[in-house]
């Protein structure tokens, strides 16, 4: 495949990833969109990204959510 096409999917792929992290963090508070996007493999950047938020809040929400100190109020759907 030519370097332009791989280009072209992965530019694709990224803008699906997007949209589906979109839907999986609607009506969710910034927290438990965090958890659900970190628990699906996102990276903070993204995160934020989607989130609208700074990769440093991301980081600093899921430390929370990990060791505890926040409790996500509603189930996760698990």
């Amino acid at each position: 495949m030519p370097a332009s096409t791989d280009s072209q999917i992965l530019e694709r792929l990224d803008q699906i990833l997007r949209v589906l992290a979109l839907q999986v963090a609607a009506d969710r508070s910034t927290t438990e969109g965090v958890w659900l996007l970190k628990l699906a493999g996102l990276d903070n950047r993204t995160i934020a990204e989607v989130l609208n938020t700074s990769p440093q809040t991301v980081r600093t929400l899921a430390s929370n959510v990990r060791r505890g100190k926040f409790r996500l109020k509603r189930s996760l759907g698990t």
